[in-house]
């Protein structure tokens, strides 16, 4: 199968490449040369040609929670975001912390995922912090990474061991970053309206001491650990410091983190409950700041299906977590390049392509002759609505339903196949 995507705009930041042309698929990967035939031709005229986008932060929900989301509906919304590659969290049951439960998710992936599906293992058994998981085992099984996601490791000198083992096995720790003793039982950002409802707080310092914390790992054990979902000022600021000399720390944000603040609580409605939770807009400065100046270099979704009975109940006992794969492109590109116009639009496909590949080091993110023809078409002008009801998950916990955005994905394609097309 050969084809040929004519007349687009080629934003390649591997290859530092930012120009009209075409692009060639021959067989399922990136060709160098004009075929003497093409099977197919897209007409790229006014769109971006980018490598297939990377989301390092999905919770597919299989195997054990399939009614809020299997591994093909969530590739399925992957696809329909724009996404290629997605990265799939442990937190599931059984719990991803043996080489038999990941054995089962890529099987799964092979079977039914229209777009491709890595998995991480646990840094921890059963994701409790107390045993470290067997990780050179689920390396050799094919992780990608460790993460306790949805959890977080607090005894430092099990994480300390967790990071020294990954760094033999060579594979990047990502942490979710909530100290327990501090955030307690806290559901909204501590502050104003946390006060103002009556609602259990939830301090910025419950993320930062974990970020501090990790920073100190890091740089003792000389690995890399990444931050996920990056949410407050002093976590860009220890983050900027580290990065300034040389640690081996990063971090990443989410859309809804940059999209809404904690005032989006005041009616009680769970689907702006997550974690880490929403904070004030000087929080909000503070990550934009971070993205403009490099210390936040990874965009993520935390895409989390919940089903609608599990929201709908009283917001201290609704689940954490919103749908974000078919959303985060659109809002990123809304929000960072069109609105606040805090990064240019190959930074924005650079933080979704090449960052992500660098960090889990994969075989993905880039244009290069040879690589795997996996390619997201972009139209960063298209103006739309998202509608929950029309998504491809099989939740639809979103606070975003009906909001209007600029920008959009409008093909995906998987070695060589469009997989989706709007």
């Amino acid at each position: 199968m050969k084809t040929i995507i004519r007349n687009g705009r080629i934003i390649d930041p591997a290859n530092r490449r930012d120009e009209i042309g075409d692009l060639i698929i021959a067989d399922g990967v990136i060709g160098s040369k004009a075929p003497e035939a093409e099977d197919q031709v897209i007409d790229a005229t006014g769109l971006v040609v980018a490598p297939g986008l990377i989301d390092i932060h999905v919770h597919l929900r299989e195997p054990g929670f399939g009614w809020k989301e299997t591994i093909e509906s969530g590739a399925r919304a992957a696809a329909a975001g724009g996404f290629t590659t997605i990265v799939g969290m442990p937190n599931t049951l059984p719990v991803a912390d043996s080489p038999s439960t990941i054995a089962w998710i890529k099987d799964r992936a092979a079977e039914g995922a229209c777009v491709n599906v890595l998995p991480t293992g646990a840094i921890s058994k059963n994701l409790e912090g107390e045993e470290l998981a067997p990780i050179g085992s689920l390396v050799q099984s094919g992780v990608v990474a460790l993460t306790d996601d949805g959890h977080c490791v607090q005894n430092n000198e099990l994480m300390r061991r967790a990071v020294e083992y990954a760094r033999m096995v060579g594979v990047p720790v990502l942490d979710h970053c909530q100290d327990y003793n501090l955030v307690g039982n806290g559901l909204v950002h501590e502050g104003y309206w946390s006060t103002l409802l009556g609602l259990p707080g939830w301090p910025a310092a419950g993320e930062e001491a974990i970020v501090a914390r990790n920073i100190l790992l890091a740089e003792l054990c000389d690995h890399q650990i990444h931050c996920q979902h990056v949410s407050t000022a002093g976590s860009v600021r220890l983050l900027r410091e580290a990065r300034a000399r040389g640690v081996k720390i990063s971090g990443e944000v989410c859309p809804h983190h940059l999209a809404l603040t904690d005032e989006s609580v005041q009616n009680f409605d769970t689907n702006y409950k997550m974690n880490p939770p929403l904070r004030t807009a000087s929080h909000v400065s503070a990550l934009l700041a971070g993205i403009a100046d490099g210390t936040l270099d990874v965009l993520a979704s935390d895409h989390a299906p919940h089903a609608k009975f599990e929201k709908e109940v009283e917001f201290d006992q609704a689940p954490f977590g919103i749908l974000g794969l078919e959303t985060e492109l659109g809002l990123f590109l809304d929000l960072l390049v069109h609105k606040t116009k805090t990064i240019e639009l190959p930074r924005l496909i650079e933080m979704f392509t090449v960052n992500p590949a660098r960090l889990l080091q994969l075989q993905a993110g880039t244009l290069s002759p040879g690589a795997s023809a996996d390619v997201t078409l972009i139209d960063p002008d298209l103006e739309w609505t998202y509608r929950v009801g029309e998504s491809k998950s099989l939740s639809c916990n979103t606070p975003f339903d009906g909001w209007k955005l600029k920008g959009r994905a409008v093909r995906t394609i998987v070695a060589g196949k469009t997989v989706w097309a709007l």
